[in-house]
């Protein structure tokens, strides 16, 4: 892969970039069953909503991203690509490989230990998919 603006051309970026600022964020509280401790670096997961539309987006503890396959999840992927460069492991998930994601995923991973673990996404597939978060 190549660095996002090449692979976008830099208005479409410019328009992703101002509907990432957009995005209004809540967190999902996670709660640990009753005599089991709290993992040391948890997972973070969160709400994405923008233009009547949301995603789950969890944040691993190792620097991943899954998120809802749909615009807004496609979007905050997007967005994650534009802040850190070509992730390692990008794949789209079938619906309930992931805990929690019922409807499918899009899973990214940046750093070496990001093997891969099925067909590779193409980028143009996520551009194609954040688009229709663009209203």
């Amino acid at each position: 892969m190549t660095d996002l603006a090449s692979s976008v051309g830099p208005g479409l970026l410019a328009r992703f970039r101002a509907a990432g600022g957009e995005i209004q964020w809540r967190e999902v509280v996670t709660t640990v069953p009753r005599g089991r401790k709290r993992p040391a670096a948890p997972d973070r997961v969160r709400i994405a909503h923008l233009h009547d539309e949301e995603a789950r987006i969890l944040e691993r503890s190792d620097g991943g991203r899954v998120v809802e396959s749909g615009p807004v999840g496609a979007l905050v992927l997007l967005l994650e690509i534009d802040r850190r460069g070509p992730p390692t492991l990008l794949v789209a998930r079938e619906a309930n490989a992931v805990p929690e994601f019922t409807q499918g995923a899009i899973e990214a991973r940046w750093g070496p230990g990001a093997a891969a673990t099925g067909p590779s996404l193409p980028i143009s597939d996520l551009v194609g998919l954040a688009r229709y978060a663009l209203v």
